[in-house]
């Protein structure tokens, strides 16, 4: 129990929510260690009664983690003369309380159990699932050349001009990967790390601008098409909570590749030869933008929802000889 404040004439209920309104979001952590340590009246057991002297936040290892995946995986092959093709497709969810190791202190609120009494409030989307994942290759051999449907009887020379050519493309193409909002300094339930922000409505759905008017007036790439309203749908969560988890989805990875070869048998001896190789990765040179360099906290609302890196690379090409022999 509160002593009251010197003539203040306050109870101690009237002490605790005197100090309590004083922070804006309500912040019930920094509340109790204002009146547990840093207060000018304690409460009748002394300072430090709730909080220990020498530290604010104390780590320990239990192995209560849970995980569950779920997949539905196709393969489809086909073999063929000059043809080899291959495509995957998997239709999966992940859950888990979090996504990497507890001892990982790097990653923040995404790798602890905010409230250590109730593990369960982290069950989410892991922050690595990704709902749907296409890739694959193909390889064609160009049926033009001596022995091919195409110029099956052309002279050594023009075979080693047109004959031989080779093209294949490997791809991967996946839906976005899940983000959480953050609490933005607030620490509601654990002290040493804040939290997610709390969903109080629906967001609206997340369709990547590449000039999204910001709410500051400063415009630029945004996983929302207008992040004014997908704000609003956040606030700050109240003590106990850990707030909504990977309930924000941001771009998914979409990478072509394409390769154009040749090989030429040295006219001189056939044990020689000579590869020529022309290669492009990410050759509609696509825009896919890095969910995890979003700003998305509830404390800055300027800038909530703007993508500050990109998920892909741009394109890059490059060519290649090998001599053999």
């Amino acid at each position: 129990m509160f002593s009251k404040y010197a003539g203040g004439g306050l109870t101690a209920t009237q002490q605790v929510y005197d100090q309590e309104v004083q922070y804006t979001p309500q912040d019930i952590t920094s509340s109790l260690l204002d009146l547990d340590e840093l207060c000018d009246v304690c409460s009748n057991a002394g300072p430090n009664a709730m909080f220990n002297s020498q530290y604010a936040s104390l780590f320990a290892y239990r192995s209560v983690g849970k995980g569950y995946y779920h997949a539905m995986q196709w393969t489809i092959r086909k073999r063929m003369s000059g043809l080899t093709l291959d495509l995957n497709y998997t239709w999966s969810k992940s859950i888990d309380l979090t996504s990497s190791a507890e001892s990982d202190f790097g990653n923040g609120s995404y790798a602890i159990l905010l409230n250590p009494y109730n593990a369960g409030l982290n069950k989410a989307v892991s922050d690595f699932d990704i709902t749907h994942s296409v890739n694959g290759f193909a390889v064609y051999q160009i049926p033009v050349g001596k022995g091919q449907h195409f110029g099956a009887n052309m002279s050594k020379v023009a075979n080693a001009l047109v004959g031989g050519w080779q093209v294949g493309t490997v791809y991967n193409v996946t839906s976005g990967l899940p983000r959480s909002v953050l609490n933005s300094g607030s620490w509601p339930t654990n002290w040493n790390y804040s939290g997610f922000a709390t969903a109080v409505g629906t967001p609206p759905p997340s369709v990547t601008s590449k000039n999204a008017p910001g709410i500051s007036g400063v415009s630029g790439p945004n996983i929302f098409a207008d992040p004014t309203p997908a704000r609003a749908a956040f606030d700050y969560s109240y003590a106990g909570q850990v707030g909504s988890r990977n309930v924000i989805r941001g771009d998914g990875f979409l990478s072509i590749d394409m390769s154009l070869a040749k090989r030429f048998v040295m006219p001189y001896k056939e044990s020689h030869t000579l590869q020529f190789r022309a290669e492009v990765f990410n050759l509609p040179n696509t825009v896919r933008f890095d969910v995890n360099t979003a700003s998305l906290d509830v404390g800055n609302t300027g800038t909530f929802g703007k993508y500050t890196s990109l998920l892909t690379q741009p394109r890059v090409m490059q060519f290649g000889l090998r001599y053999d022999f």
